[in-house]
């Protein structure tokens, strides 16, 4: 069964009223959590690219990416789940786990479905959970997986029209 039906949840999934990258986040995380996910994608055998700087590289150790000098550019590691469901991970800091997805991919109950088993994946995995906010809107998650659960559940109202 879906952890989500689309019906309900479609009004979070407006790039309109959302912003069509929302911000996802594993927080309280570690240089360790960030090394779980990257063999998550590796097990998993998730499509995936590294790059710094615009350079595709292979995917280091989490703890070479997270020590790099304050003033480096940010690499990040675009994971495809699906053919048609892009993740982007952004190595901003050691403490926080965090991605971007493109709501305008995210359209309908096949692909709820890939973006729900990626963030249960993740949550299952690390043992916390994987919270979605508006995009630009850290600390109001309006999705995520809840640990206790074992599911991804919503976690705010849908906006008012």
């Amino acid at each position: 069964m879906a952890d989500l039906l689309w019906e309900d949840v479609k009004c979070l999934f407006d790039p309109d009223v959302m912003g069509s990258l929302p911000d996802v986040r594993v927080p309280n995380a570690s240089v360790e959590d960030w090394q779980a996910v990257l063999d998550l994608v590796a097990e998993k055998g998730w499509k995936c690219q590294y790059s710094e700087g615009g350079a595709v590289l292979p995917v280091p150790r989490a703890e070479a990416v997270l020590s790099r000098p304050a003033d480096a550019e940010c690499p990040d590691m675009r994971v495809w789940p699906s053919v048609d469901v892009l993740a982007i991970f952004r190595f901003h800091a050691d403490d926080e786990v965090d991605f971007d997805v493109d709501l305008r991919e995210l359209q309908g109950q096949e692909r709820l479905d890939v973006l729900c088993g990626f963030l249960r994946e993740i949550g299952r995995r690390l043992g916390k959970p994987v919270l979605m906010d508006p995009e630009g809107d850290d600390g109001h998650p309006m999705l995520g997986f809840d640990v206790e659960a074992d599911r991804v559940v919503v976690l705010a109202d849908p906006p008012i029209r």
